[in-house]
């Protein structure tokens, strides 16, 4: 008999209709549409301008989207995980707004939080709940309103980040399609060369703090982009060299979305062609948490049962990791 793994079984999505393109940040900072094309590969990303709306509205979204493609009722779910670096509150959890707002009644629900890279680390903590045996409807979500803590004078980071949610289902499997292996890694940035001081117990939120702009994200561009892209490389042909994987072996790499020169860089490392990586970075920026979830999304209907796949992020902290799985979604 197979052994249960957790498989996603179905995708959601959801992305806020207002664009902002390279065109538009060209009135608002020192930039212009060639220079941010060529250094991130980004075109336009989409932001949720409503300002009572927050990223549990979107996570809420995306989640009734997964349920509805396979037929399941809110109320059949037992774990809900939020991955985000912009929750609604400090507390409570937005994880618990989501299911409040999904009526998922019978669900535990929490957050996760390690920046872009929260996708897989919640990814492979709810696979665990399944492989326990002890649940079997997981939903795993990365949502991020990152246009709440960007500094639109900022040209560093203003260029970088979009609004967005993607959502799937973990559901146990014993047909071999699943996630199979895990890495992930961690290493503690105290230069905080990517980071939102304000806000938290040590700089809270004061005059001073907000004078400061220290409630929007800073990030020291080079020495994130080096560790970044040696980070998803490295991990990548790690997990692949653990499970005597060859390139011919791989039918899709799923890479953070943070900068096309890093995916160039990785799927390079793992001798991939381009044409076997998912990139949708040109029209959604890095939405930090979501970007993950939103490639699978929109390449639901190219993949196929049984394909390898393996996923891959950078993100603060810093944060990085890969995990490999066949594909089992019922599309």
């Amino acid at each position: 008999m197979e052994q249960t793994r957790a498989t996603i079984t179905s995708v959601g999505h959801y992305l806020p209709d207002d664009r902002l393109t390279n065109h538009d940040l060209e009135k608002l900072v020192d930039t212009n549409d060639e220079w941010i094309r060529t250094r991130t590969g980004i075109i336009e990303r989409r932001i949720l301008k409503d300002p009572e709306k927050a990223t549990s509205y979107m996570a809420a979204n995306a989640a009734n989207e997964a349920l509805e493609f396979v037929g399941l009722t809110p109320d059949k779910i037992d774990v809900i995980i939020v991955a985000t670096v912009t929750p609604d509150y400090i507390f409570p959890s937005t994880a618990c707004l989501v299911q409040e707002a999904i009526g998922a009644t019978n669900a535990l629900a929490f957050d996760l939080s390690a920046a872009c890279s929260g996708f897989i680390y919640a990814l492979t903590t709810g696979a665990s709940f399944v492989e326990s045996g002890r649940y079997k409807n997981v939903l795993v979500i990365g949502a991020d309103k990152m246009s709440s803590i960007i500094d639109y004078t900022d040209r560093a980071t203003c260029i970088l980040f979009g609004d967005g949610a993607g959502a799937v289902l973990l559901q146990p499997s014993n047909d071999g399609t699943g996630i199979i292996d895990s890495i992930h890694y961690s290493e503690g940035d105290t230069n905080c060369h990517l980071v939102q001081k304000g806000g938290g117990s040590r700089y809270p939120a004061s005059l001073e703090t907000v004078a400061k702009h220290m409630h929007f994200i800073k990030q020291d561009g080079k020495a994130v982009f080096k560790k970044a892209t040696v980070g998803m490389a490295d991990v990548s042909a790690e997990i692949m060299e653990r499970n005597n994987l060859k390139a011919e072996d791989i039918s899709w790499l799923v890479p953070h979305q943070a900068n096309l020169r890093i995916i160039d860089a990785t799927a390079r490392r793992m001798s991939l062609g381009m044409d076997k990586v998912m990139i949708n970075i040109e029209r959604y920026g890095n939405t930090t948490g979501a970007t993950i979830p939103l490639c699978l999304y929109d390449w639901k209907d190219q993949m196929r049962n049984g394909e390898s796949i393996i996923l891959t992020a950078f993100g603060g902290g810093f944060t990085w990791g890969a995990v490999y799985l066949t594909w089992g979604g019922k599309y």
